[in-house]
């Protein structure tokens, strides 16, 4: 997991200076409803994260002015950008298909911007040309976009964004188009080159992976509101919601504190689950532990497992050098064990097994 303490100070309010992104986002299509603040500081990267339909897409198009909105307002470096015009705005767009002419030079391409911004030809091309050798690319700066690869398109995109020096940066799922042994590098290169952008950033994708490397901060978006923010870290570690916890691979359940126990709201369940933890707290809390703290057995163990209920296999499936056994029950969860502990164990779908997870495993916190 990549921490972010060495990266730029969020734009949280706390004492940072004005933003370079203050954005009120409130848009009405039908029955869906985003409702959304951002606040971004110069240099940082913020990731919209969530499942599809939850709004990220619509937010950066109300960025970039592509839609209008309902209500609330966009501010760019301290100046209202709420009615500006697309083609006037300092924003730049990596669009998810990168959206690159197809009958023009990669150079071409990457001066369109300043040539529509009053640039001689000569000077656009000379920018481009500049940016282009930056990122690698001038072997392939008269190449036109079929003969480039995934990432050299890519790279093409995000220099011809930059070209008309934006003070917003926006990218849309940059590395859907990516097929999965070009990702991880093209994943590193794309965090150097925005280590080296000045103005804000905001990222849009549904991979967990793409905002914890790349982003400064994320923001979970669901239902067309912004559910859970912090760094990298900060959401990893303590999940707010179900969405968030299945994307890091935890179980997380919410609950009611008295001490070093926690009832579970599990109003389907018969009873009244209790997950012990090693601190006490009080009220409602969250608890979370990973899939690998979850031991299983075949019969009621004694001793050392402080949590321990009674489940049934729900499915099995292969999860690295791993095995993923999913498990229904009074707490459904879910558990890493070895293949051969799962051969040992004989887990079929529908098999009764013991779970249990020692307290000083589980992380319980404030819900």
């Amino acid at each position: 997991m990549t921490t972010t303490d060495d990266r730029r100070t969020p734009a949280d309010g706390s004492g940072a200076d004005e933003p370079a992104l203050d954005a009120r986002l409130r848009l009405t299509r039908g029955d869906f409803t985003l409702d959304a603040t951002l606040r971004v500081a110069a240099g940082e990267v913020l990731a919209l994260l969530g499942p599809n339909g939850a709004g990220k897409s619509s937010a950066l198009r109300a960025l970039a002015g592509l839609v209008p909105l309902t209500d609330g307002h966009v501010r760019i470096g301290g100046r209202d950008e709420t009615t500006t015009p697309v083609e006037r705005r300092p924003v730049g767009v990596v669009f998810q298909d990168y959206l690159l002419f197809g009958h023009m030079s990669a150079l071409d391409n990457v001066a369109f911007g300043p040539r529509c911004q009053g640039l001689s030809k000569a000077a656009a091309r000379g920018r481009a040309a500049e940016l282009l050798e930056g990122m690698d690319l001038s072997a392939h700066a008269r190449s036109r976009p079929g003969r480039l690869s995934g990432g050299q398109a890519q790279r093409v995109a995000l220099a011809r964004a930059l070209a008309v020096r934006p003070r917003l940066l926006l990218l849309d799922e940059p590395m859907a188009a990516l097929d999965a042994s070009t990702r991880v590098d093209v994943r590193t290169r794309l965090r150097h080159l925005l280590e080296d952008f000045d103005g804000a950033a905001v990222l849009v994708t549904h991979d967990p992976l793409d905002a914890m490397v790349l982003a400064d901060r994320v923001a979970v978006v669901e239902s067309g509101r912004i559910v859970q923010q912090g760094t990298p870290a900060e959401v990893a570690r303590r999940p707010r919601t179900p969405y968030v916890a299945r994307l890091v691979g935890l179980n997380l359940f919410r609950g009611t504190a008295e001490g070093t126990r926690v009832t579970v709201d599990r109003r389907d369940a018969e009873g009244a689950p209790v997950v012990r933890v090693h601190e006490p707290h009080r009220g409602e809390v969250l608890v979370a532990f990973p899939p690998r703290a979850v031991a299983l057995y075949a019969d009621r163990p004694h001793g050392s497992p402080r949590n321990l209920w009674r489940l049934t296999v729900e499915g099995v499936e292969r999860f690295g050098d791993q095995v993923r056994v999913r498990l229904a029950g009074s707490v459904p969860l879910s558990a890493d064990i070895s293949p051969a502990a799962l051969a040992e164990l004989g887990l079929v779908r529908g098999a009764p097994v013991w779970a249990g997870v020692k307290a000083a495993e589980v992380e319980c916190y404030p819900g």
